[in-house]
């Protein structure tokens, strides 16, 4: 069985008949921007869903995350009548619908782990061109976390940022 994909208008009359929205997405990035009236359920939570009888629909940024997790929000749905919506939040905002829009939000986990990745990497590189080479040896090291998080889905770069003083205004 799959989930169909539905259009934004048509989430937002399911939603104005009763049905469910859940954000898939982690809790800062749910903090940044949301669909009013959607409840946060992270994708590493999703077992947590109570089925009430009402329809659900799914979504995340761009609908990419829904679509591969299908199988898994199905089973967490319960046998509730479910759908994705189709080009997640983009596509919602895309559409003119009400989204809650909070910029004074930190940016994403993964989004500042890039930043910093990317900065130091360049720090890296500039400082072993323009003063030893011993400095290079920081863009190793930024490039062997890099590997280690994607093999064993533990970032460290992302805890520590996560504990930052910035960041502490996220949702939890």
């Amino acid at each position: 069985m799959t989930i169909e994909s539905i259009s934004p208008d048509h989430a937002r009359k399911a939603m104005e008949s009763g049905a469910r929205l859940i954000d898939i997405r982690d809790a800062d990035e749910h903090a940044r921007a949301h669909v009013p009236g959607a409840a946060n359920l992270p994708l590493s939570r999703i077992n947590e869903l109570i089925a009430d009888g009402r329809p659900v629909v799914f979504y995340c940024r761009s609908g990419r995350r829904t679509s591969e997790h299908a199988g898994t929000l199905l089973a967490a749905a319960g046998g509730t009548e479910c759908y994705l919506l189709d080009g997640g939040l983009e596509a919602w905002q895309r559409a003119g619908l009400p989204t809650h829009i909070d910029p004074g939000q930190p940016l994403e986990i993964m989004r500042q782990v890039q930043i910093a990745a990317g900065m130091l990497v360049l720090t890296g590189v500039a400082l072993g061109l323009l003063v030893t080479p011993v400095f290079f040896g920081l863009s190793a090291f930024v490039g062997a976390g890099l590997t280690f998080a994607g093999i064993s889905g533990w970032c460290g770069m992302a805890s520590l940022l996560r504990v930052m003083p910035w960041n502490r205004r996220a949702a939890a």
